[in-house]
């Protein structure tokens, strides 16, 4: 999160960030959503990067005109039509590549003033569930990942409203698997427990980063 460069390419000594930024992840049905939540009561500020692109995307979304000229039909009055506009890439690069170059700029604007706005709190946190399968860890002070066991993810997202086994192993197959995720994090959050063991972990990795010099 340094910056050693200025504008004439000129090397300069870094400046010293006291504000920590840290990534926040776990695949589907993991509880991420929840300790979101639970960082939010704590009075840490999240950047949720889902809420963002929906809010972009959804009725009079910022983004609405951009996205029908290049793929006409997949918006309306209540935005996007996710199943229109996910089959208009659907298995194409090209225009995934395309959309992306669309949304990720504007999400981008969007954590910017995020960050401008709450410069002077000591945490803030960044929710992004495809964090190391899109934008890796560089930049973040520390990553926290949300977990649980593989049968207690599994009942939770089959008990969502139109999903399927087929749909949610092919949601799996495009995501890190849980076990390297947990490897890779700084600190790992397992929900599989109450809800109240789970704001106890939640507090305590708070406590320790708030606390770290």
């Amino acid at each position: 999160m340094t910056d050693p460069v200025d504008s004439g390419g000129q090397r300069r000594e870094p400046r010293v960030r006291a504000q920590k930024v840290i990534g926040l992840t776990g695949s589907i049905g993991m509880g991420k959503s929840t300790v979101a939540g639970m960082l939010r009561d704590l009075g840490v500020p999240v950047f949720d990067a889902d809420a963002a692109v929906h809010e972009l995307q959804g009725p009079g979304g910022a983004l609405l005109p951009t996205i029908e000229a290049e793929f006409p039909g997949t918006t309306g009055p209540g935005g996007v039509d996710r199943r229109k506009l996910g089959a208009a890439v659907f298995g194409d690069s090209d225009k995934l590549a395309r959309l992306e170059r669309i949304v990720h700029p504007a999400v981008g604007a969007m954590r910017a003033a995020f960050m401008e706005a709450h410069a002077s709190a000591p945490l803030i946190v960044f929710d992004i569930p495809l964090l190391y399968e899109k934008t890796g860890s560089a930049g973040f002070d520390a990553v926290v990942v949300v977990s649980a066991e593989a049968d207690i993810q599994r009942a939770r997202v089959l008990a969502r409203p139109d999903m399927t086994e087929q749909k949610f192993e092919q949601i799996l197959a495009l995501q890190v698997p849980d076990a390297e995720k947990r490897a890779r994090a700084d600190f790992v959050i397992d929900t599989g427990t109450t809800l109240e063991e789970t704001r106890e972990q939640v507090a305590g990795i708070v406590a320790t980063l708030r606390g770290a010099e």
